[in-house]
């Protein structure tokens, strides 16, 4: 007897339809044979269903069985293909007759007593169960409520083989997890940092809103123990709220990945990443035989922060330089590529030489001309010339240390960053263009950021005296619309190119 049902693979972040055939046919011995490019997790679910099914209180086929999973070429990894096999091998055997399993798709872990065991990539199977047109997804309780973030979709929570089989019997009802999108936004939006717990450093925090104001990648530069990292740490806690599409898109990223910490189904807060400077080049952006996203993917609508920024291998930082520019990322393999998402905020920190204390006036630095050299040349030209904003941050005096008054919240911060991006979105929305100025491109920058006949002058003489690039001159006029926003003005004035233009003078300083 012949039974087919429905479940997904993860190829990526996506989750690609997959159909489970399990044939029984009479043979003097018993055996399982398992075909369509199953990995060994999904060649080894044979001996857990088997095990599930007599543990459970099923009886195991006797016959030879044949297990085909749909299509052939797509190599199957995991063990989300136990429930469906397991099923499968019942209503090949006829000890399940069910009407609902052409309505419903399949995934979830068994153990060796049935009971269920949470997948990865839960939500990215719902998104492709409710897209492939199924009325629900049957799948373990612990992704229950990851996967009821996707609406219009009966997601049905089993805590073991025999409550599935019981469902898809028709002897048991059991209610869809509803949607809890809202109150999870709720319950895990809230930051605990708070700009104002950094003492004084209001240049920096001013270059900190507009970095955030319009996305743009920024660059700090100071002695150990000046703020840098503190700094960094709050930067989500100033950024617009995550919209539902944005949070889903993160949300699948760490589902594929397994990432969600218990209780959390949905990302509700901007995501901060913060490698170790020992990360390889595939643990930065993604990799491995069988493509996994990397920390720039998990960062998608938050912030990456790379501190000690020399400390990292060059050829790590220089393979960030496409999806700087592209907001994707794409691994290639022999047999195929995979895109992953990479939108993010890119902040930097660094000493500004070995010892730290170059830039330090209450402290002598050691550091000889060569040894700085090297420090700083370990950073190349092109990804500095990515970087929007490039800042210095000194030591903090003592009398901003001990004073009682609380520094700028991030409250107050939040609320110029929200103002300038319903600007950014009033502007760009009716056109379906960017949502933020740092995501201009060259052709839009021409269109929303014209300069008049002085501004004109200014930046004439900048990129002659700086020798800016094409990319450079970009940067500053994006820089600039976003400056202007905060200041709620329609068009860019001097006072805010002349800001933007000193943005870029640290980098023409320390690297030549």
């Amino acid at each position: 007897m012949l039974a087919k049902l429905h479940t997904f693979s993860l190829l990526g972040i996506d989750a690609v339809p997959v159909e489970v055939e399990v044939d029984i046919s009479v043979r003097a011995a018993p055996k399982i044979i398992l075909v369509g490019l199953p990995e060994a997790a999904v060649r080894e679910s044979t001996h857990r269903v088997e095990r599930a099914l007599v543990n459970s209180g099923f009886q195991r086929p006797q016959d030879r069985v044949v297990i085909n999973l749909a299509p052939a070429e797509l190599p199957k990894q995991a063990a989300s293909f136990d429930l469906s096999i397991s099923l499968g091998m019942l209503v090949g055997t006829g000890q399940l007759i069910s009407d609902r399993l052409t309505d419903y798709a399949v995934i979830g872990e068994l153990s060796l007593e049935g009971k269920m065991r949470p997948v990865k990539g839960a939500l990215s199977m719902a998104i492709a169960a409710k897209r492939c047109g199924f009325k629900g997804l049957v799948l373990p309780s612990g992704n229950a409520h990851e996967a009821a973030v996707v609406e219009q979709l009966d997601v049905i929570p089993v805590d073991s083989l025999t409550e599935a089989v019981a469902f898809f019997a028709g002897s048991l009802t059991i209610d869809p997890t509803p949607s809890r999108m809202l109150d999870l936004f709720e319950e895990y939006s809230q930051y605990e940092e708070d700009f104002s717990d950094v003492r004084g450093q209001e240049v920096a925090k001013r270059a900190v809103v507009i970095a955030a104001a319009g996305s743009h990648n920024l660059l700090m530069l100071g002695p150990p123990g000046s703020g840098k990292t503190m700094l960094a740490k709050r930067i989500p806690s100033i950024m617009p709220t995550l919209s539902p599409h944005e949070s889903i898109e993160t949300t699948q990223i760490y589902s594929a990945l397994g990432r969600l910490t218990a209780g959390s189904p949905l990302l509700a807060k901007r995501p901060f990443r913060s490698p170790h400077h020992t990360i390889s080049d595939a643990g930065l952006v993604g990799g491995g035989s069988t493509p996994v996203p990397g920390e720039i993917s998990m960062a998608h609508h938050g912030v990456l922060f790379l501190d000690e920024l020399p400390e990292f291998n060059r050829r790590t930082l220089e393979v960030m330089r496409q999806p700087l520019e592209d907001r994707v990322v794409t691994i290639s393999r022999a047999l195929a590529s995979t895109t992953f998402p990479a939108d993010f905020m890119l902040v930097a920190a660094l000493n500004p030489c070995p010892c730290g204390f170059r830039t330090d006036p209450r402290r002598t630095c050691h550091c000889t001309p060569p040894q700085i050299e090297r420090y700083m040349g370990k950073i190349s030209g092109p990804l500095l010339d990515r970087i929007d904003i490039h800042i210095e941050v000194p030591a903090t005096e003592y009398k901003e240390l001990a004073s009682r008054k609380p520094g700028t919240s991030s409250a107050e911060m939040r609320e110029q960053v929200l103002l300038a991006r319903k600007a950014q979105a009033e502007r760009f929305n009716s056109n379906g263009h960017s949502l933020y100025n740092a995501s201009l491109s060259s052709r839009q920058v021409r269109e929303y950021c014209p300069l008049d006949r002085t501004c004109q002058t200014i930046m004439k003489t900048s990129v002659e005296v700086m020798g800016l690039s094409a990319r450079a001159y970009d940067k500053i006029l994006r820089v600039s619309r976003t400056i202007a926003d905060l200041d709620a003005s329609d068009t860019i004035q001097s006072h805010h190119l002349q800001e933007a233009i000193n943005y870029r003078i640290l980098d023409r300083n320390l690297w030549n």
